[in-house]
C-alpha cells in the first residue's frame, strides 16, 4: 500500500473484502474512486479517509445516521427538464440547485460538476444518474431533482439506458460520509418497485417531493 492510485484487488486487500464488494461500491458511488478508460482506480488517501469516516460514523445512534430528505431537498429544487443532452441538462439542474442558500458559487458548481462526469459518467443504470461533487464554497450537504420529459442519451450509461431521472448532490468538503450515505441512500431508495415510473408521471414537483419523502 505504497502507491497512491490503487486497484480494486489492493483496495480489497486493504479493507480485507472482496473484489466483488469493492467494485460494487464503486459502481454505486459509495466509495471514492474514479475510472481510467474502463478500470477502476482509487486514490489512497481518500480511502483511508473513506475508513476513517466510516468507522467514525459507526458510534452515531441511528437516527443520526439517516439520510433526512427533508433537510437537503425542497419542492423549489425539483424541476422538469426538457433538454435531451447530458451537458444542457446538468447546466440546468446545476443553476437550480445554485438557488439553495448553501451554494456559495454557481460558476464552480456548474464547472466542477460538468469536470466529475468528464471523469466518470454518474449513471447508475436503469435512467438515473447522479451527479455529484464536494467543494468548498458548499456551505451545508443540498440536492436537486431533475426529471427529465426527453430521455438523455448521451449519458454512457453502464446499461444503455437513457437516463430521465437526475439528482445532483453537493455538499462541503469535509462532508464526505454525509455525502457517501446520501448517495447510498437514493441509489437504494430508487429501487423501490414503482417509484421511478410514478415520479416520472408526476404532476408537479409537490408530487416528487411527497413521493421522495414516503
Amino acid at each position: 500500500m505504497t502507491d497512491d492510485i490503487l486497484t480494486i484487488e489492493e483496495v480489497a486487500k486493504y479493507l480485507r473484502v472482496s473484489d466483488r464488494t469493492v467494485y460494487d461500491w464503486a459502481q454505486k458511488g459509495e466509495i471514492p474512486a474514479g475510472k481510467i478508460g474502463t478500470v477502476w482506480r482509487f486514490k489512497k488517501t481518500e480511502v483511508e479517509n473513506w475508513v476513517n469516516a466510516k468507522l467514525s460514523s459507526s458510534s452515531l445512534g441511528q437516527n443520526d445516521s439517516e439520510v433526512q430528505v427533508k433537510n437537503i431537498l425542497s419542492p423549489d429544487r425539483i424541476v422538469f427538464i426538457n433538454h435531451s443532452t447530458k451537458h444542457d441538462a446538468i447546466v440546468q439542474l446545476s443553476q437550480v440547485l445554485a438557488t439553495a442558500p448553501q451554494i456559495k458559487n454557481e460558476s464552480e458548481l456548474t464547472a466542477e460538476i460538468l469536470k466529475r462526469e468528464e471523469l466518470m459518467s454518474t449513471a447508475i443504470g436503469k435512467g438515473i444518474a447522479i451527479p455529484h461533487v464536494r467543494l468548498s464554497s458548499v456551505t451545508d450537504l443540498v440536492m436537486a431533482v431533475g426529471v427529465c420529459k426527453k430521455p438523455i442519451a448521451d449519458y454512457q450509461t453502464i446499461d444503455d439506458t437513457p437516463v430521465d431521472l437526475l439528482f445532483m448532490i453537493a455538499a462541503a468538503y469535509n462532508q464526505h460520509s454525509l455525502y457517501l450515505k446520501t448517495i447510498s441512500h437514493f441509489c437504494g431508495k430508487l429501487k423501490q418497485e414503482g417509484l421511478h415510473e410514478s415520479i416520472i408521471n408526476a404532476k408537479d414537483a409537490q408530487e416528487v417531493f411527497s413521493l421522495l419523502m414516503a
